[in-house]
Protein backbone atom coordinates (compact mmCIF):
# COMPACT_ATOMS: atom_id res chain seq x y z
CA UNK A 1 0.00 0.00 0.00
CA UNK A 2 1.31 3.25 -1.14
CA UNK A 3 2.37 5.13 1.76
CA UNK A 4 1.67 9.32 1.92
CA UNK A 5 3.69 11.85 3.11
CA UNK A 6 2.26 14.26 5.41
CA UNK A 7 2.60 18.13 4.51
CA UNK A 8 2.41 20.64 7.54
CA UNK A 9 3.11 24.48 7.34
CA UNK A 10 6.12 25.71 8.64
CA UNK A 11 7.83 29.09 9.91
CA UNK A 12 11.84 28.44 10.27
CA UNK A 13 13.03 31.33 12.45
CA UNK A 14 16.03 32.47 14.96
CA UNK A 15 15.22 33.39 17.98
CA UNK A 16 18.07 34.82 19.93
CA UNK A 17 21.06 32.70 20.05
CA UNK A 18 18.52 29.54 18.96
CA UNK A 19 16.85 28.58 16.07
CA UNK A 20 14.37 26.17 15.02
CA UNK A 21 10.66 25.59 13.56
CA UNK A 22 7.59 27.60 14.91
CA UNK A 23 3.88 26.41 14.19
CA UNK A 24 0.75 27.14 14.87
CA UNK A 25 -0.88 24.73 17.15
CA UNK A 26 -3.51 23.59 14.88
CA UNK A 27 -0.85 23.15 11.97
CA UNK A 28 -0.35 20.11 14.39
CA UNK A 29 -2.10 17.17 15.54
CA UNK A 30 -3.78 17.87 19.07
CA UNK A 31 -3.08 14.49 20.73
CA UNK A 32 0.81 15.25 22.60
CA UNK A 33 2.24 12.04 21.42
CA UNK A 34 1.21 12.41 17.96
CA UNK A 35 2.29 15.86 17.87
CA UNK A 36 6.05 14.82 19.68
CA UNK A 37 5.77 12.02 16.83
CA UNK A 38 5.59 14.71 13.94
CA UNK A 39 8.00 17.20 16.05
CA UNK A 40 10.96 14.39 16.03
CA UNK A 41 10.68 13.73 12.17
CA UNK A 42 10.62 17.41 11.57
CA UNK A 43 13.77 18.04 13.14
CA UNK A 44 15.37 14.68 11.89
CA UNK A 45 15.23 13.21 15.38
CA UNK A 46 17.05 10.18 16.33
CA UNK A 47 20.10 11.22 14.64
CA UNK A 48 23.69 13.18 15.68
CA UNK A 49 23.30 14.97 12.65
CA UNK A 50 19.62 15.34 12.17
CA UNK A 51 20.55 14.93 8.57
CA UNK A 52 17.08 14.34 7.51
CA UNK A 53 15.02 16.90 8.89
CA UNK A 54 15.83 20.75 9.77
CA UNK A 55 17.65 20.19 13.42
CA UNK A 56 21.21 21.33 13.17
CA UNK A 57 22.88 18.51 15.45
CA UNK A 58 23.14 20.51 18.08
CA UNK A 59 20.77 21.58 21.27
CA UNK A 60 20.78 25.01 20.24
CA UNK A 61 19.41 24.45 16.84
CA UNK A 62 16.70 21.24 18.03
CA UNK A 63 14.15 23.41 19.09
CA UNK A 64 10.51 24.13 18.36
CA UNK A 65 7.84 26.72 19.36
CA UNK A 66 4.11 26.10 19.21
CA UNK A 67 2.04 28.78 19.73
CA UNK A 68 -1.75 29.48 19.39
CA UNK A 69 -4.33 32.68 20.49
CA UNK A 70 -3.78 32.31 24.08
CA UNK A 71 -6.91 30.98 26.80
CA UNK A 72 -5.69 32.38 29.31
CA UNK A 73 -7.68 35.47 30.66
CA UNK A 74 -5.29 38.68 30.07
CA UNK A 75 -2.90 37.01 27.78
CA UNK A 76 -2.69 37.50 23.94
CA UNK A 77 -1.02 34.01 22.68
CA UNK A 78 0.09 31.07 24.09
CA UNK A 79 3.90 29.88 23.66
CA UNK A 80 4.49 26.08 24.40
CA UNK A 81 7.91 25.46 23.57
CA UNK A 82 9.54 21.60 22.80
CA UNK A 83 13.01 20.52 23.27
CA UNK A 84 13.17 18.03 20.56
CA UNK A 85 16.10 15.67 21.63
CA UNK A 86 19.13 15.20 18.60
CA UNK A 87 20.30 11.73 19.24
CA UNK A 88 16.94 9.78 21.11
CA UNK A 89 13.62 9.57 20.24
CA UNK A 90 12.72 12.26 23.37
CA UNK A 91 10.98 15.53 23.65
CA UNK A 92 10.96 17.54 26.00
CA UNK A 93 8.04 20.43 27.13
CA UNK A 94 9.02 20.88 30.70
CA UNK A 95 11.53 23.85 30.34
CA UNK A 96 10.92 27.14 29.10
CA UNK A 97 13.77 28.70 26.40
CA UNK A 98 14.02 32.39 26.29
CA UNK A 99 15.74 33.01 22.96
CA UNK A 100 12.99 30.96 21.09
CA UNK A 101 10.49 33.11 23.21
CA UNK A 102 11.58 36.12 21.41
CA UNK A 103 10.27 34.87 18.30
CA UNK A 104 7.32 33.90 19.47
CA UNK A 105 5.50 37.58 19.62
CA UNK A 106 6.74 38.43 15.87
CA UNK A 107 5.75 35.21 14.72
CA UNK A 108 1.50 36.04 16.26
CA UNK A 109 2.05 38.85 14.60
CA UNK A 110 2.72 37.41 11.38
CA UNK A 111 0.36 35.05 11.12
CA UNK A 112 -2.80 37.12 12.14
CA UNK A 113 -2.95 36.29 15.62
CA UNK A 114 -2.72 40.03 16.69
CA UNK A 115 -2.91 43.44 15.05
CA UNK A 116 0.42 45.45 15.66
CA UNK A 117 -0.02 48.86 16.81
CA UNK A 118 1.95 51.76 15.72
CA UNK A 119 5.65 51.83 16.59
CA UNK A 120 5.47 48.89 19.11
CA UNK A 121 3.16 46.30 20.16
CA UNK A 122 3.28 44.50 23.78
CA UNK A 123 1.86 40.98 23.61
CA UNK A 124 1.40 39.34 26.94
CA UNK A 125 2.42 36.08 26.10
CA UNK A 126 1.43 33.04 28.50
CA UNK A 127 4.45 30.38 28.79
CA UNK A 128 2.39 27.11 28.62
CA UNK A 129 5.70 24.94 29.77
CA UNK A 130 5.52 26.74 33.03
CA UNK A 131 2.13 29.22 33.59
CA UNK A 132 4.63 32.09 33.63
CA UNK A 133 3.88 35.38 32.09
CA UNK A 134 5.87 37.29 30.07
CA UNK A 135 5.63 40.75 28.17
CA UNK A 136 7.14 40.75 24.28
CA UNK A 137 7.95 44.70 23.23
CA UNK A 138 7.71 44.07 19.09
CA UNK A 139 8.74 46.86 16.75
CA UNK A 140 6.04 47.71 14.54
CA UNK A 141 6.60 51.15 13.21
CA UNK A 142 3.36 52.42 11.46
CA UNK A 143 2.08 49.10 12.14
CA UNK A 144 3.91 46.94 10.60
CA UNK A 145 6.31 44.73 11.69
CA UNK A 146 9.90 44.59 11.06
CA UNK A 147 12.21 42.62 11.61
CA UNK A 148 15.17 45.04 10.29
CA UNK A 149 16.98 47.23 13.18
CA UNK A 150 20.13 48.22 14.99
CA UNK A 151 20.23 45.67 18.09
CA UNK A 152 23.18 43.35 18.12
CA UNK A 153 23.62 40.76 20.67
CA UNK A 154 26.36 38.38 21.42
CA UNK A 155 26.49 35.16 19.10
CA UNK A 156 24.32 36.60 16.43
CA UNK A 157 26.07 38.36 13.45
CA UNK A 158 24.41 41.51 12.36
CA UNK A 159 22.13 43.78 13.77
CA UNK A 160 18.03 43.41 13.85
CA UNK A 161 14.84 44.72 15.84
CA UNK A 162 15.16 44.12 19.27
CA UNK A 163 12.55 42.15 21.03
CA UNK A 164 12.34 43.30 25.11
CA UNK A 165 11.03 40.09 27.34
CA UNK A 166 10.11 41.07 30.57
CA UNK A 167 9.62 38.28 32.82
CA UNK A 168 6.72 39.08 35.21
CA UNK A 169 5.95 35.92 37.25
CA UNK A 170 8.50 33.61 36.27
CA UNK A 171 9.98 33.02 39.98
CA UNK A 172 9.13 29.80 41.21
CA UNK A 173 6.78 29.05 38.01
CA UNK A 174 8.05 25.30 38.07
CA UNK A 175 8.47 24.03 41.52
CA UNK A 176 6.14 26.60 43.15
CA UNK A 177 9.06 28.33 45.11
CA UNK A 178 12.21 30.35 43.97
CA UNK A 179 14.04 28.52 45.84
CA UNK A 180 12.80 24.63 46.20
CA UNK A 181 14.13 23.80 49.08
CA UNK A 182 13.96 26.33 51.29
CA UNK A 183 17.90 27.47 51.28
CA UNK A 184 19.82 29.50 49.48
CA UNK A 185 22.69 26.80 49.69
CA UNK A 186 22.94 22.92 49.57
CA UNK A 187 25.45 20.55 49.49
CA UNK A 188 24.75 17.96 47.20
CA UNK A 189 27.87 15.14 46.16
CA UNK A 190 30.07 17.22 48.67
CA UNK A 191 29.64 20.59 46.48
CA UNK A 192 27.77 23.65 47.34
CA UNK A 193 25.17 24.41 45.28
CA UNK A 194 21.98 26.97 45.11
CA UNK A 195 19.02 25.23 43.20
CA UNK A 196 16.77 28.15 42.32
CA UNK A 197 13.79 28.48 39.66
CA UNK A 198 14.35 31.90 38.34
CA UNK A 199 12.24 31.93 34.99
CA UNK A 200 14.42 28.38 34.97
CA UNK A 201 15.61 25.77 37.06
CA UNK A 202 18.73 25.61 37.97
CA UNK A 203 21.84 24.14 39.67
CA UNK A 204 24.24 27.05 40.36
CA UNK A 205 27.89 26.18 40.79
CA UNK A 206 31.20 27.74 41.75
CA UNK A 207 33.41 26.68 38.88
CA UNK A 208 36.41 26.75 41.11
CA UNK A 209 35.34 24.06 43.11
CA UNK A 210 35.70 21.71 39.94
CA UNK A 211 39.07 23.35 39.83
CA UNK A 212 37.97 25.73 36.91
CA UNK A 213 38.80 29.02 36.04
CA UNK A 214 34.93 29.68 34.74
CA UNK A 215 35.94 31.36 31.59
CA UNK A 216 36.93 28.05 29.83
CA UNK A 217 35.60 27.24 26.20
CA UNK A 218 32.35 25.13 25.36
CA UNK A 219 34.95 22.44 23.64
CA UNK A 220 37.13 22.65 26.60
CA UNK A 221 34.60 21.54 28.93
CA UNK A 222 32.29 18.68 26.75
CA UNK A 223 35.84 17.15 26.55
CA UNK A 224 36.60 17.03 30.15
CA UNK A 225 34.57 13.44 30.95
CA UNK A 226 34.65 13.41 34.60
CA UNK A 227 33.39 16.75 34.94
CA UNK A 228 30.09 15.70 32.69
CA UNK A 229 30.03 12.64 34.81
CA UNK A 230 29.99 14.54 37.90
CA UNK A 231 27.63 17.38 36.94
CA UNK A 232 24.96 14.80 35.64
CA UNK A 233 25.04 12.79 39.33
CA UNK A 234 24.85 16.39 40.43
CA UNK A 235 22.11 17.39 38.71
CA UNK A 236 19.42 14.38 38.85
CA UNK A 237 19.81 14.84 42.78
CA UNK A 238 19.36 18.05 42.82
CA UNK A 239 16.17 17.18 40.46
CA UNK A 240 14.66 15.35 43.14
CA UNK A 241 15.23 18.16 45.73
CA UNK A 242 13.39 20.72 43.44
CA UNK A 243 10.60 18.20 43.43
CA UNK A 244 11.25 17.67 40.00
CA UNK A 245 11.26 13.31 40.16
CA UNK A 246 13.51 11.57 38.01
CA UNK A 247 15.15 14.01 35.18
CA UNK A 248 17.23 11.46 33.91
CA UNK A 249 15.47 11.93 30.50
CA UNK A 250 14.64 15.79 31.00
CA UNK A 251 16.40 18.38 30.14
CA UNK A 252 15.55 20.54 33.67
CA UNK A 253 17.33 21.24 36.15
CA UNK A 254 20.36 23.38 34.02
CA UNK A 255 24.10 22.95 35.84
CA UNK A 256 25.17 26.48 35.29
CA UNK A 257 29.32 26.55 36.44
CA UNK A 258 29.86 30.22 37.69
CA UNK A 259 33.28 32.65 38.44
CA UNK A 260 33.72 36.15 39.67
CA UNK A 261 33.23 38.49 36.36
CA UNK A 262 35.45 41.34 35.28
CA UNK A 263 34.93 45.07 37.35
CA UNK A 264 36.99 46.85 34.88
CA UNK A 265 35.46 45.04 32.19
CA UNK A 266 32.17 45.73 33.22
CA UNK A 267 31.59 42.38 34.04
CA UNK A 268 29.33 40.94 36.42
CA UNK A 269 30.33 37.33 36.50
CA UNK A 270 31.40 34.94 34.28
CA UNK A 271 28.66 31.89 33.59
CA UNK A 272 29.04 28.57 31.87
CA UNK A 273 25.53 27.51 31.02
CA UNK A 274 24.82 23.22 30.52
CA UNK A 275 22.08 22.45 28.32
CA UNK A 276 22.54 19.96 30.36
CA UNK A 277 24.80 17.33 28.57
CA UNK A 278 26.86 19.73 26.62
CA UNK A 279 28.21 23.45 27.81
CA UNK A 280 26.40 26.21 25.92
CA UNK A 281 27.77 28.41 23.05
CA UNK A 282 26.38 31.29 24.00
CA UNK A 283 23.75 31.06 27.17
CA UNK A 284 20.08 30.89 27.63
CA UNK A 285 17.93 34.07 28.19
CA UNK A 286 16.08 32.37 30.68
CA UNK A 287 18.95 30.96 32.35
CA UNK A 288 20.46 34.18 32.37
CA UNK A 289 17.56 35.72 34.15
CA UNK A 290 18.28 33.48 37.08
CA UNK A 291 21.33 33.56 37.18
CA UNK A 292 21.58 37.32 37.53
CA UNK A 293 18.60 37.56 39.85
CA UNK A 294 20.60 35.06 42.14
CA UNK A 295 23.84 37.00 42.01
CA UNK A 296 22.20 39.87 43.17
CA UNK A 297 20.54 37.91 46.53
CA UNK A 298 23.01 37.40 49.09
CA UNK A 299 23.31 33.80 50.44
CA UNK A 300 23.33 32.46 47.20
CA UNK A 301 26.66 30.96 45.15
CA UNK A 302 26.05 33.20 42.49
CA UNK A 303 26.21 36.45 44.81
CA UNK A 304 29.46 34.47 46.36
CA UNK A 305 31.63 35.63 43.23
CA UNK A 306 31.04 39.45 44.01
CA UNK A 307 27.13 40.01 44.23
CA UNK A 308 26.67 43.64 45.07
CA UNK A 309 24.55 44.64 48.75
CA UNK A 310 20.79 44.42 47.91
CA UNK A 311 19.04 47.57 47.04
CA UNK A 312 15.89 48.17 45.85
CA UNK A 313 14.81 48.97 42.68
CA UNK A 314 16.26 47.94 39.45
CA UNK A 315 20.26 47.09 38.84
CA UNK A 316 21.60 45.92 35.69
CA UNK A 317 23.78 42.59 35.47
CA UNK A 318 26.43 41.84 32.55
CA UNK A 319 27.06 37.59 32.23
CA UNK A 320 30.14 36.96 30.44
CA UNK A 321 29.27 33.81 28.45
CA UNK A 322 31.14 31.83 25.67
CA UNK A 323 30.14 33.88 22.64
CA UNK A 324 30.34 37.08 24.77
CA UNK A 325 27.78 39.21 27.20
CA UNK A 326 24.51 39.65 27.70
CA UNK A 327 22.43 42.31 30.03
CA UNK A 328 19.75 41.43 32.35
CA UNK A 329 18.20 44.03 34.41
CA UNK A 330 16.60 42.63 37.10
CA UNK A 331 14.24 44.72 40.12
CA UNK A 332 14.42 43.16 43.93
CA UNK A 333 11.35 43.71 46.00
CA UNK A 334 11.74 46.11 48.43
CA UNK A 335 9.99 43.80 51.51
CA UNK A 336 11.97 40.45 50.43
CA UNK A 337 14.73 41.14 48.74
CA UNK A 338 13.76 38.52 46.12
CA UNK A 339 13.51 39.24 42.31
CA UNK A 340 10.16 40.86 41.33
CA UNK A 341 11.06 41.35 37.54
CA UNK A 342 13.62 41.45 35.02
CA UNK A 343 14.00 42.14 31.42
CA UNK A 344 16.81 41.76 29.22
CA UNK A 345 17.10 42.48 25.17
CA UNK A 346 16.98 39.77 22.10
CA UNK A 347 16.38 40.02 18.60
CA UNK A 348 14.80 37.37 16.35
CA UNK A 349 14.54 37.12 12.57
CA UNK A 350 12.28 35.12 10.08
CA UNK A 351 14.07 33.07 7.82
CA UNK A 352 11.62 30.27 5.58
CA UNK A 353 8.51 29.90 5.70
CA UNK A 354 6.87 27.10 3.67
CA UNK A 355 5.37 23.53 4.17
CA UNK A 356 7.30 20.60 5.49
CA UNK A 357 7.14 17.40 3.94
CA UNK A 358 7.26 14.45 6.65
CA UNK A 359 7.49 10.81 6.19
CA UNK A 360 4.10 9.28 7.48
CA UNK A 361 5.36 8.55 10.99
CA UNK A 362 2.22 9.25 12.48
CA UNK A 363 -0.38 6.92 11.07
CA UNK A 364 -3.44 9.12 13.23
CA UNK A 365 -1.91 12.78 12.36
CA UNK A 366 -4.57 14.57 10.38
CA UNK A 367 -2.99 16.48 7.40
CA UNK A 368 -2.64 20.35 7.91
CA UNK A 369 -4.61 22.94 5.99
CA UNK A 370 -2.63 25.00 3.16
CA UNK A 371 -1.03 28.06 4.51
CA UNK A 372 -3.63 30.71 5.26
CA UNK A 373 -1.22 33.62 4.79
CA UNK A 374 -1.32 35.88 1.50
CA UNK A 375 1.11 34.97 -1.12
CA UNK A 376 4.97 35.54 -0.19
CA UNK A 377 6.24 38.37 -1.89
CA UNK A 378 9.85 38.86 -2.19
CA UNK A 379 11.02 42.54 -0.78
CA UNK A 380 12.82 44.83 -2.80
Amino acid sequence: MHRMETIIPCVLMRGGTSRGPFFLADWLPADPAERDRVLLAAMGSPHALQVDGLGGGNSLTSKVAIVSRSRRPGCDIDYLFAQVSVDRASVDTRPNCGNMLSGAAPFAIDEGLIAAADGETSVRVHNVNTGAVIEAVVQTPGGRLTYEGDARIDGVPGAAAPVRLNFLDAWGALTGRLFPTGQRQDIVDGITVTLIDAAMPMVLLRAADFGLRGDESPAELDANAALLARLERIRREAGARMGLGDVTDSVIPKPVLLAPGDEAAGLSLRSRYFTPHACHRAHAATGAVGVAAAFLMPGTVAHDCGGPAPQPGYRSVRIAHPSGGMDIDVRLDERTGEVAAAGLVRTARKIMKGVLYLPQVAPQARAAQPLRAAPMAVAA
